[in-house]
Parts: C-alpha cells; sequence; structure tokens
C-alpha cells in the first residue's frame, strides 16, 4: 500500500494540514504512520475527505459527519439523514431564491422612495424588521 505524505494528502485534497490533524485528532481519518515527523495516511483518506467536504458543504456538523463513517472508516451513509438534510436544503433554496428576487426587484423598483415600494414593506416585514416613516 502506498502512504501519502500529510503534505501530498493536503495538496491533493485541499485540505489544510491543520484540519488533516485536527481530523485525525477527533478520529474523522487516521494516518498509517509517520515518516520522521510527518504523518503518512492511506490513498483511501482522500475518498474520506472528500465525504467530509462534502458532508460540510451540505451543512452537516464533525460530528455528524463522523456518523457517517463505519467502524472501518469507510463509508456508512444513513440514507434517511441524507433525505431530511436534502429536504432542509430544498426549503433553505427556496427561501433564498424568494429573498433574492425580491432584493432585485427592491434594487430595480421604479417606486420613489424604496418605503414606498410594497414589496419592500412584504420584504421587511419577512424579516421582522420594522421602519418608521
Amino acid at each position: 500500500m502506498k502512504l501519502l505524505d500529510i503534505g501530498e494528502v493536503a495538496e491533493r485534497s485541499g485540505v489544510a494540514p491543520s484540519a488533516l490533524r485536527y481530523y485525525e485528532e477527533i478520529g474523522l481519518i487516521a494516518s498509517a504512520g509517520r515518516k520522521g515527523l510527518r504523518r503518512q495516511y492511506g490513498a483511501a483518506t482522500l475518498l474520506q475527505l472528500s465525504l467530509i467536504t462534502l458532508g460540510k458543504a451540505a451543512g452537516f456538523s464533525l460530528q455528524e459527519i463522523a456518523g457517517l463513517f463505519g467502524q472501518d472508516g469507510r463509508p456508512d451513509l444513513p440514507r434517511d439523514q441524507l433525505h431530511a438534510r436534502a429536504d432542509a436544503l430544498e426549503v433553505q433554496i427556496r427561501e433564498l431564491t424568494a429573498l433574492k428576487d425580491a432584493l432585485r426587484h427592491v434594487a430595480d423598483c421604479p417606486a420613489p422612495s424604496h418605503l414606498e415600494c410594497p414589496k419592500f414593506q412584504k420584504l421587511l416585514r419577512a424579516g421582522s424588521i420594522t421602519a418608521e416613516v
């Protein structure tokens, strides 16, 4: 088995060496040994780091991401959790799309003042922002 130096893993994965050391400290990845003072990792670590990066992008905490790996460090993806996260992202996407559309309208609104724009007023109410007129 070819081992990869921590610098090579960092370069190939885009994950900083300090993050690699932290992930190892909390048990997300494991080094296969050391060469001098430098940690060495197996090639499977690159797959694990891809899953960690994907999990973080999806909004999972590092603790939740740890649950995505089985006892042997291989992926053990809980489909129900993935469906729940996808559903939550779908809601967030709809909310952000509505906010984006409202902001674009306000930016291009022909009303003399933003406070006179009904869509802007609706945006303020939706954000629980009160404006004194």
